[in-house]
């Protein structure tokens, strides 16, 4: 399970504010020549937002004892070597501080602070492996379903209880669900596979399709490589072939990181549709045949996901797809 750190929490201070006319009044006050000079952390955001991670760095690093945002920034970046080298021990010491912190300025930062530890303990990183405690720390971060509290942990909590080591489908559900409800657009994915073959909840193939269908038009390619399954697999060959096309023409990496989906699984519904699409041109179904294009496509969902191309390959020899 391929894991990404919690964006920096909104100041609930700063609701009233957009954050275009944060960044906007950050740019402003960088070319001014007169007047007060700009807010520390907004300079360095403005910096972290453009992916100049060095600079980024040095202004935080001048206000991280005074400025609890500052300091997660800096977790989240020596964690994942952004602008400097890889610490992950001092990035889960900053986060610890902001989990520990009995001050009102690092409250809202607390729930995405627990998510981090939660991913560091997960991944063995800073910290010795322990799948328990990455639990413990998701489960405070997830709150209970809370939707001001962390959407990711209530995700990654259902795709933990998806997994062998601690499988439990009724809690992957609930997690899953409650994401969802909260927004998150890969639980609603989830969401739509475990209605669809029954797993953690009972079959209901009407709420599958509703979820599916919602999460593929918003961007997520694990929807639409599942919703190119089920349309193949009753035979909607032309809806399979349409869909499937518009599944593979995308920049995968980049895909993953505009809709905060784990990669892992944006490949997943990408290998699938790309078999699928070979499939109907080697066929003919619901599209002109093309062996020339089917190789191409066959060889691309190998290329994307070796596993998921031989399960299907297997079924295809078998003629049962």
């Amino acid at each position: 399970m391929a894991l990404s750190c919690e964006p920096l929490p909104q100041d609930p201070a700063a609701e009233n504010r957009s954050r275009g006319t944060l960044l906007a009044k950050a740019k402003e006050s960088l070319v001014r020549r007169d007047g007060d000079p700009p807010a520390p952390f907004l300079v360095g955001q403005r910096y972290y937002e453009q992916g100049l991670y060095k600079e980024a760095l040095k202004e935080f690093e001048k206000i991280k004892d005074t400025d609890f945002q500052a300091m997660y920034q800096l977790g989240v970046m020596y964690y994942d070597g952004l602008g400097t080298k890889k610490d992950p021990e001092r990035g889960v010491e900053y986060m610890n501080k902001i989990l520990n912190s009995d001050s009102p300025e690092a409250k809202h930062l607390k729930f995405a602070a627990a998510y981090n530890l939660g991913r560091a303990y997960y991944e063995g990183c800073g910290v010795k492996h322990s799948t328990e405690e990455a639990e413990r720390l998701w489960l405070t971060a997830a709150d209970n379903g809370n939707p001001k509290a962390s959407i990711k942990a209530q995700s990654t909590l259902g795709m933990l209880y998806s997994m062998p080591i601690l499988k439990d489908l009724e809690k992957a559900f609930f997690w899953h669900s409650a994401a969802c409800d909260n927004g998150n657009l890969e639980s609603q994915a989830a969401l739509g596979i475990m209605y669809l073959y029954g797993k953690g909840t009972c079959q209901n193939t009407k709420a599958a399709l509703e979820c599916l269908r919602k999460a593929a038009e918003l961007g997520n390619i694990y929807a639409q490589g599942h919703l190119v399954e089920y349309y193949y697999t009753r035979k909607f060959y032309s809806k399979a072939a349409a869909l499937a096309k518009r599944a593979t023409e995308n920049d995968d990496n980049m895909l993953a990181k505009i809709t905060d989906c784990h990669p892992t699984y944006v490949a997943q519904g990408a290998a699938m549709a790309a078999f699928y699409l070979a499939r109907c041109l080697q066929l003919g179904r619901g599209i002109k045949k093309n062996q020339r294009a089917a190789e191409m496509y066959y060889s691309k969902a190998c290329n994307l996901d070796p596993g998921v191309s031989s399960h299907l390959e297997l079924a295809a020899n078998l003629g049962t797809i």
